[in-house]
């Protein structure tokens, strides 16, 4: 039972194909979708909870927002917190069907998708200003006089709007052919679900091409013999870029072939296939949407200024009362410093 957005393109025709005059029966697949997607939902909604909203307290308590990577670390964290919150309605949807009526469909597909397309735009934004500050260093100096930093969050806000805009127009709740006691929430025009398919594929090749230019010059600028970067941060770099593209690509290599069931291309119309296709959709879908709770990890937790004012929230929040040892720790990392992730 799929239809929480990310797999339109084939929502309305799961039920409706006919493989050699007979109807393709997918009742394992759904029941594996019913079993292990609200479960490892819930494991993600907590951590992703826990970890963006520690992100979100430090970096408004300790750090300065003037600052442009300060301000992309702070959205990136808002942007995950958006994805996230449309996560219980899809678990739920899994084991009962979609129960929350037509106006909450489209409203949670438009948030869901917002955090989706404003969580890469902004991870695109952070790895670019990252590459212009390690190879071209002067030009983030000039920047930093003017700090364009709430005119860029509000241009990537609007263009992840638009992106999902579709979504919120098209976005229906319907009956389930093959459960008629169950409805489903998706796209049901099947032109616009293989446009919203294509725009996730679009928005990936766009970003994941950015994110291995920028960072290969970085490795490059980096591993250079006059270079004195430390290894661990080498090592950072890398495993960003593998991070993502691990948990991004499977799931847009799934949903498009599951688009191609839609153009009935052979042989992803036979229904061994089908069914195999759906399976690795679950589990590429499971890996990708995880991402919203490793994101603090990767590009926040990593960074050593971060440990330092965790330590000291952490104090705060087991004793009662700080002593001045904790006040002076308090002095020394409330400076106004910019965030490094490395």
């Amino acid at each position: 039972m799929s239809g929480d957005g990310d797999n339109e393109t084939t929502t309305s025709n799961y039920y409706t194909y006919d493989y050699d005059d007979e109807i393709c029966n997918k009742t394992d697949v759904i029941r594996f979708g019913a079993i292990v997607t609200p479960v490892f939902f819930s494991v993600v909604i907590v951590l992703s909870l826990l970890g963006n909203a520690l992100v979100l307290v430090i970096l408004v308590k300790y750090e300065n927002l003037k600052s442009l990577t300060n301000t992309f670390l702070l959205n990136l964290a808002v942007s995950d917190l958006i994805f996230t919150s449309g996560l219980p309605f899809w678990a739920s949807f899994h084991v009962y069907g979609w129960t929350f009526g037509d106006a909450v469909c489209k409203g949670v597909n438009f948030v869901f998708h917002t955090g989706f397309y404003s969580s890469i735009i902004f991870l695109t934004s952070m790895t670019i200003h990252r590459y212009m500050a390690v190879v071209h260093p002067m030009s983030v100096v000039i920047s930093r006089r003017s700090c364009p930093c709430i005119v860029t969050s509000v241009i990537i806000w609007v263009v992840s709007f638009a992106a999902a805009t579709p979504v919120l127009i098209f976005s229906t709740v319907k009956m389930n052919p093959n459960e008629p006691n169950v409805n489903y929430c998706g796209i049901a025009d099947l032109n616009w679900q293989l446009w919203s398919t294509y725009q996730k594929n679009g928005f990936f090749i766009f970003a994941f091409v950015i994110m291995i230019f920028c960072y290969v010059q970085i490795l490059m600028r980096l591993l250079r013999p006059t270079s004195h970067t430390k290894r661990r941060t080498v090592r950072l770099i890398l495993s960003i870029v593998v991070v993502y593209f691990l948990g991004w690509a499977p799931y847009n290599v799934s949903i498009f072939l599951n688009s191609l069931m839609a153009w009935n291309v052979s042989p992803f119309n036979e229904c061994h296939i089908s069914i195999t296709i759906d399976y690795i959709f679950y589990v590429c879908r499971l890996v990708a949407f995880s991402h919203c709770c490793l994101n603090p990890v990767f590009y926040v937790f990593v960074g050593i200024k971060f440990r330092n004012h965790l330590k000291v929230l952490l104090r705060m929040f087991c004793k009662s009362s700080a002593d001045p040892q904790n006040r002076h720790s308090l002095l020394i990392y409330s400076n106004g410093e910019e965030f490094s992730m490395y």
